[in-house]
């Protein structure tokens, strides 16, 4: 079983109201071999939200109080994103999930790419949130790009 990103799955549930439609991934999980999850809507967001950046760390210095996740208008919101991983996390354990496909570039999803905190569009090597607590917890997880290029559609 795979766990992936409700956008990449077709589901408009990006901070814009916008999806990342993968018709590889949507097809898995109408198949029933994927299940999606949006870690900020289990975190407690909505659609459409203000965008989100991760400053002073990682997803990894998230999760040990190091760096905090804000909003664009500066509101911290750290606590939902955590809150959010952890509801992931709960969910790929409950699928027993082989592995996990996440939007790269997402405070919460990206899993070797993410925005510096900045607001100005430059991305960094980095975890989101729920990318980085699925790791250390010993699952598998690659981003959209990877799943295509290493052609993982087999599952």
């Amino acid at each position: 079983m795979i766990l992936v990103s409700s956008c990449l799955a077709g589901l408009e549930v990006r901070y814009d109201g916008t999806h990342s439609l993968d018709n590889k991934l949507r097809k898995l999980v109408a198949e029933k071999k994927a299940v999606a999850v949006c870690p900020e809507l289990l975190g407690g967001f909505s659609t459409p939200r203000e965008p989100a950046e991760i400053v002073g760390g990682g997803g990894e210095d998230v999760l040990d109080g190091k760096a905090k996740v804000v909003e664009k208008s500066g509101r911290d919101v750290t606590e939902l994103y955590i809150q959010g991983a952890y509801a992931a996390l709960e969910e790929a354990l409950n699928i027993k999930a082989k592995i996990v496909v996440l939007k790269e570039n997402s405070p919460s999803c990206g899993s070797s790419m993410i925005y510096n905190g900045e607001f100005k569009g430059t991305k960094t090597a980095g975890n989101g949130v729920t990318a980085a607590l699925l790791k250390r917890k010993g699952l598998t997880v690659i981003s959209e790009e990877q799943f295509v290029k290493n052609h993982l559609s087999h599952y």
